[in-house]
């Protein structure tokens, strides 16, 4: 099955801008999520046209956040997303002639839209900033260790 991690790599990036004084180049960002600059600037083009994020162009160019932490939530992003599928799983046939078939998809469906709603609901809970508290204290625990951060960019 294809799990479409959008969602937390992007929340991650933003995490990472949440924390940049300069802005920061999409290779430099690509890098702290194993993956290639092209998809990380079309990734963020999605985000900038949401406003979530600014882009500068040019020598020390790069990515901005440009949206109120402390009021933007991983429902806004989801969406800057374009509100991706949440599930795998779906319905056999979409207009089943099959009377059993058709009891199936309308209680699949039920079932399917109250669970997207519980899930968009939290995420409109969580703010980008509860996030970055969150990361705070972690970092704050590993530090305690003597380690570096295995993934500061």
């Amino acid at each position: 099955m294809n799990v479409d991690s959008r969602l937390s790599s992007v929340l991650h990036l933003l995490l990472h801008l949440m924390d940049a004084e300069d802005a920061i180049p999409s290779e430099k960002l690509a890098t702290a999520m194993n993956s290639n600059p092209v998809v990380v600037r079309r990734t963020m083009a999605g985000l900038r046209n949401a406003g979530l994020v600014t882009s500068e162009k040019g020598h020390g160019g790069g990515w901005r956040l440009s949206c109120d932490p402390e009021r933007t939530t991983m429902l806004d992003v989801y969406r800057a997303l374009g509100s991706p599928r949440l599930f795998a799983m779906g319905n056999r046939c979409d207009t089943p002639i099959c009377l059993i078939e058709q009891a199936v998809n309308v209680a699949l469906n039920d079932a399917f839209q109250e669970a997207e709603a519980l899930i968009t609901a939290q995420l409109g809970t969580l703010t980008l900033s509860a996030l970055s508290t969150d990361f705070g204290e972690r970092i704050k625990v590993y530090a305690s260790t003597n380690q570096e951060n295995p993934h500061a960019i």
